[in-house]
């Protein structure tokens, strides 16, 4: 079955560290669900990510508060100090993480389904909600995340609608976060505008 035919299935905003085949950790944003008791990927191709899960080398699912690394991974950003714990890749200022083994793969041509158990986690800081402000990041990084996907025009609707919500209520971390990802989809508007893509 399709994974968008399980439209109320939860979807968890999370950090996913793979493992390149040279040892160096790729750290990205993902939207993860939980089904049969298995944690489900499903990355498009082409993907860095998916190539390491595939590889059957280490995964390890981070949870955080701080946006900026949901909006660095989005604009190559992603030099943010990473730890060994027992052969799990925990960010410094990570709240909680998973370490992965893959179980099972269904495959697709577009984006395969990556099935994993979860073989230990930890919690080291308590979570406690993204506030308004980090939300409207996290919502802008799906939309970055989407830029080929999506017509320019409903992506800047909708980062006009969030950018109420920086304006009113973001810190400083979140303001950096989200000037990071307008600069995103400021140079995908140029690259439009000068037919840069089809």
């Amino acid at each position: 079955m399709s994974i968008l035919n399980k439209s109320s299935e939860k979807i968890n905003e999370i950090i996913l560290i793979t493992e390149c085949e040279d040892g160096s950790t790729y750290i990205a944003p993902f939207g993860v669900r939980e089904r049969d008791g298995l944690i489900l990927i499903a990355p498009f191709r082409p993907s860095v990510s998916l190539d390491n899960l595939l590889s059957g080398r280490r995964a390890t699912i981070n949870t955080t508060d701080d946006v900026r690394v949901f909006a660095g991974a989005l604009t190559d950003r992603r030099h943010w100090k990473v730890q060994d714990k027992a052969g799990a890749m925990v960010l410094e200022f990570a709240l909680a993480y998973k370490t992965l083994k893959l179980e099972k793969v269904e495959d697709d041509i577009q984006r395969p389904q990556l099935y994993f158990k979860v073989i230990r986690e930890e919690m080291l800081k308590p979570f406690q909600g993204y506030n308004r402000a980090q939300a409207a990041v996290l919502e802008l990084c799906v939309l970055v995340s989407r830029l080929n996907m999506l017509p320019i025009e409903k992506i800047s609707s909708e980062m006009d609608y969030l950018s109420i919500v920086i304006e009113k209520t973001a810190g400083d971390i979140e303001q950096e976060a989200w000037s990071w990802l307008v600069e995103a989809v400021e140079n995908h508007r140029a690259q439009l505008s000068r037919g840069d893509i089809a």
